[in-house]
């Protein structure tokens, strides 16, 4: 018989299910036990992200800067546009809707007491730098290998990006379904756990309803721009949006999404450059979550914040965001360093924000793959017609 493989979603929910069961009847020297495992999980997850962020950022920015000149800088500012736009639509949206379904203060306050839960003992791993240095560095960098070419430099940090990649999923990725029973299970033995899983199911709803609409708007902005129906372009591209429903990811959906964006009369050329480049640089959905999860998470912890930091927040999501294609829940791992430095969330405010986003990824990936055929059309209205009148 094959062995049979489960994914990473399944896996976050029933370490969430086991969580809540086992919070109610474990003892707590066992309770002490997964207490132990994540503080030390997270002490390795906090001297990762900087070199995450150094791993990842670093060799995309370089490849993204030695494309195709004018066509790759104006894609890619529409890219960054469209997921600024859909970050600070989620963030709008999350500010006029989640106080009317979550308590302020009244879920996360109570999942940090599982921190009173001493563990057996833990292990200290400061990080070899801090987050904003990683990035600045990362952008330094990148930016001065694609513009000197620099190909010793860039086999470095491919490879070093390989072993990022590589430690994500033989280490983390295997080891997050644990962190997070333990984090449930420090939830229930606080009775918070029915309470914060309510909330969730709340803040997934209000995210699928904007995915939706965020996606009518694309396809409105598109359609008006090649004259065309809007409903009819975005019936076209729901191939794609079902296959990267069930792939999860936007470069396994690229073949997909490029015959559906040809189907829509995008020219070869354009849609074999902006359908790949797309799958890397524009995360328009899973910016759209993050920011909504990260809103609904400061709410239930009392915490502070205001428009203009996430508006910097925003911006800064909009070019990290650039690291995650390709890698297992390659979104919200790149996100962790500025969720910590600009927004202040701590270990628990990250593993919450890793189960809530991995429970809704199949969407947020579904949302970025149809939106890059909108940029597609947009692309070639003005590049493919342009180049035909000359």
């Amino acid at each position: 018989m094959k062995n049979i493989r489960i994914g990473l979603l399944p896996r976050i929910l029933i370490a969430i299910v086991l969580g809540v069961l086992f919070g109610l009847f474990l003892p707590m020297p066992a309770v002490r036990v997964f207490a132990t495992f994540n503080s030390i999980f997270s002490n390795l997850l906090q001297f990762l992200i900087p070199l995450i962020i150094i791993g990842l950022v670093t060799p995309a920015i370089s490849d993204i800067g030695k494309g195709a000149g004018k066509l790759l800088a104006i894609t890619a500012l529409v890219a960054y546009c469209d997921t600024v736009f859909s970050g600070l639509l989620s963030y709008g949206t999350s500010v006029a809707v989640f106080p009317h379904l979550i308590s302020s203060g009244s879920g996360m306050t109570s999942v940090s007491e599982f921190q009173n839960v001493e563990p057996f003992f833990t292990i200290q791993i400061p990080p070899m730098v801090d987050v904003m240095t990683s990035l600045v560095f990362s952008f330094t960098l990148g930016l001065g290998m694609a513009f000197f070419g620099s190909s010793s430099l860039k086999s470095v940090f491919s490879e070093f990006k390989d072993i990022i990649v590589k430690t994500i999923e033989v280490v983390i990725i295997p080891l997050l379904p644990i962190y997070i029973f333990g984090i449930f299970l420090g939830m229930t033995s606080t009775g918070q756990a029915i309470q914060v899983i309510k909330v969730f199911i709340s803040i997934i709803g209000v995210i699928f309803l904007l995915h939706i609409f965020l996606l009518v708007f694309q396809y409105c902005i598109a359609g008006a721009v090649v004259k065309r129906n809007p409903f009819r372009l975005l019936g076209t591209m729901l191939p794609a949006y079902f296959t990267a429903l069930g792939t999860s990811s936007s470069a396994a959906t690229i073949p997909v999404t490029l015959d559906q964006a040809k189907k829509n009369g995008v020219s070869d050329e354009i849609a074999g450059f902006t359908i790949p480049l797309c799958a890397t640089i524009h995360l328009s959905g899973s910016t759209l979550k993050i920011v909504a999860c990260a809103v609904a998470l400061m709410l239930m912890n009392g915490m502070p914040f205001d428009f203009w930091m996430f508006l910097g927040f925003i911006m800064m999501l909009g070019i990290m965001m650039v690291a995650a294609p390709g890698v297992p829940g390659g979104a919200i791992m790149a996100a962790l360093g500025v969720l910590g430095s600009i927004l202040g969330f701590g270990e628990q405010e990250q593993a919450l924000m890793i189960a809530l986003y991995i429970t809704m990824d199949n969407f947020g990936t579904a949302c970025n793959v149809t939106g890059d055929g909108a940029i597609a059309l947009i692309m070639d209205k003005f590049f493919h017609r342009s180049k035909d009148s000359e």
